[in-house]
């Protein structure tokens, strides 16, 4: 043991120098640069790292050595936050080693790496829709996980985004009321798709009150052989609303256009 702890300490010091790392680039001795990666990975070096089993990822290939490398590289390119590569090389671990020793953590960090990559809500959601599913196979096949936990909250984050890209786009056909047709419309369809989808959503009030507001617009700007019909249906929506919100911080605004609503029918 002693011998070996020497041994590390040496090729720790001796990696320390610049020009030791370029002779080492350029050696044939792939065990000695296996060893090098595993070192400049303690150390935090991982660009280094990278660079190195780039090479011998391939030349290990069907050897013990390969998975690890693998993974390491994968965890390499996580720790530089280049999450893209680090997704891409955690997939490709679990689909070569699909009950390999770090399938698990893998799994996750495929997720996670996504999940940090996402962009801010008003921007195109694919990356959040993949980094989703890649956490939901993780919870599948790692049900029992000691990660499980973080898995799902990071799932319940990336699905309170895809509520929030909905809202906004429900609220800006809501700001466009009649410009270029009837936006009042594509408003209800689109917030009352995310409470659909996301049930459990913490942003439910705020669509709810959205969908009364626009089909109250709805009626007010209707042909006249449709605003009754519509009308009830702002009622309607007014009842569903205040049943479930009634201490709302819109409630006043409810009740104001449930009065409106009313007086137009005459009840």
């Amino acid at each position: 043991m002693k011998k070996i702890t020497l041994s590390i300490l040496f090729l720790t010091l001796l990696l320390t120098s610049c020009g030791e790392y370029n002779k080492l680039l350029k050696s044939t001795d792939y065990e000695y640069k296996y060893e090098a990666a595993k070192t400049y990975f303690a150390k935090g070096q991982y660009s280094r790292v990278a660079v190195l089993l780039n090479e011998l990822i391939t030349i290990m290939k069907g050897t013990d050595k390969a998975e690890e490398s693998l993974y390491m590289l994968g965890m390499s390119y996580y720790n530089m936050k280049d999450y893209q590569t680090a997704a891409q090389t955690f997939i490709q671990y679990y689909q070569v080693y699909p009950h390999g020793t770090y399938t698990e953590l893998a799994r996750f960090h495929a997720g996670k790496a996504l999940y940090l990559d996402t962009p801010e809500p008003r921007l195109d959601q694919t990356a959040t829709y993949a980094a989703i599913q890649q956490l939901q196979m993780f919870l599948e096949y790692f049900p029992e996980s000691h990660l499980k936990e973080e898995a799902q909250q990071m799932t319940f984050k990336l699905q309170d985004k895809l509520v929030l890209k909905e809202y906004l786009s429900a609220k800006l056909y809501y700001n466009l009321g009649n410009y270029l047709g009837n936006n009042y419309q594509s408003c209800v369809i689109t917030a009352q798709n995310a409470l659909k989808d996301y049930p459990y959503t913490n942003m439910r009030e705020e669509l709810s009150i959205l969908i009364l507001k626009a089909k109250y617009e709805l009626a007010y700007y209707s042909v006249e052989e449709k605003k009754k019909e519509r009308y009830r249906e702002t009622v309607d929506e007014y009842y569903a609303f205040k049943n479930e919100f009634p201490e709302s911080k819109h409630i006043k605004e409810a009740e104001q256009i449930f009065k409106k609503a009313q007086d137009v029918l005459g009840e």
